[in-house]
């Protein structure tokens, strides 16, 4: 079905402070109602994302020889670089138009959770690219955490209620970069998937493509104002809550005639559970209309390795 009109009321991020509970109930009612919310008044540096997107644009303007250079091997994909032509949406036949970068957890050495979360790689040809990364990455994943508590708050938990279950999570920065598109399908810029995570938190949604699929079957443009973040529900949230707040189908198109000369690049934040999380629904998530649908529970490490085995990334 053809794109309808976009219908997600932003909410301000002032209020988390000022007024949590109306926060949250705001939140809380956007994502039970479409999986998404949009969060403006952020309060996130623009100057610093702005020098961390443009280290990616850097990064990605490098010869194709040079970029594989940073292809970390037999880590799925975690860590470095995948390129064009790999990552495909489960069931999808064909692969999306995109490459991108990942940038995970620093962990110290020794650390028991070493073995899920391999160490970053860097591009020694991009001035900057780690401080810049590293840093955006733990802003986004501040931003999630006070998210979280909304959310804890709109389910009737406590606000800390997630903090120690993604305080190591298996999170991950993605800095992508979809080329231009001169030419009509079968492939798009990435197919009608939902994301595995716990919630993710998008930046870059400004730009024409992210569309998500309403309850009615319809196509819904995603379509926030500047300089404002896109952020929606993942599976493993919406697995512990059985359903109650869905993860809800998205994809990127790709651009009319008039806009396929140019590239589009977005970054969002995975956020993730700690990988010996155990994903079991919330017992208030769980009533005579709703009855459990995941009476079986699993680890965020387990249930992660199952989906990158789906999506073509291991």
């Amino acid at each position: 079905m053809r794109a309808a009109a976009s219908a997600i009321e932003p909410v301000s991020f002032r209020a988390h402070a000022g007024a949590p509970a109306a926060f949250a109930e705001a939140l809380g009612r956007s994502f039970e109602a479409t999986g998404f919310a949009v969060i403006c008044d952020h309060g996130l540096d623009q100057a610093r994302i702005d020098v961390a997107l443009a280290a990616a644009r850097a990064f990605f303007a490098l010869p194709e020889s040079v970029k594989l250079r940073y292809r970390a091997p037999g880590i799925a994909g975690q860590r470095g670089f995948t390129p064009f032509g790999i990552e495909t949406a489960k069931g999808a036949a064909y692969h999306d138009l995109k490459e991108f970068w990942h940038v995970g957890r620093e962990l110290p050495p020794g650390h028991p959770f070493r073995a899920r979360m391999p160490d970053n790689v860097w591009p020694a040809e991009v001035p900057g690219f780690r401080e810049a990364t590293l840093w955006l990455y733990d802003a986004l994943e501040r931003l999630g955490d006070a998210a979280l508590s909304a959310i804890a708050r709109h389910l009737g938990l406590a606000p800390e209620y997630f903090g120690p279950t993604t305080r190591l999570g298996n999170s991950v920065l993605r800095l992508l970069h979809y080329p231009p598109a001169p030419f009509d399908g079968p492939h798009v810029r990435a197919a009608a998937h939902e994301d595995i995570n716990t919630i993710t938190l998008l930046l870059g949604a400004e730009e024409a493509g992210l569309e998500l699929k309403d309850r009615a079957g319809s196509w819904r443009p995603v379509d926030p104002p500047p300089g404002s973040i896109v952020c929606n529900i993942g599976d493993m949230l919406s697995r512990l809550t059985n359903g109650v707040l869905p993860s809800t189908t998205h994809r990127v198109v790709n651009p009319p005639p008039e806009g396929r000369a140019r590239a589009r690049y977005s970054a969002p934040f995975f956020l993730h559970f700690a990988p010996d999380y155990l994903i079991e629904t919330l017992p208030r998530c769980v009533t005579a209309a709703r009855p459990d649908r995941f009476p079986t529970p699993i680890t965020a490490d387990a249930f992660l390795e199952e989906r990158l085995r789906e999506i073509r990334l291991k």
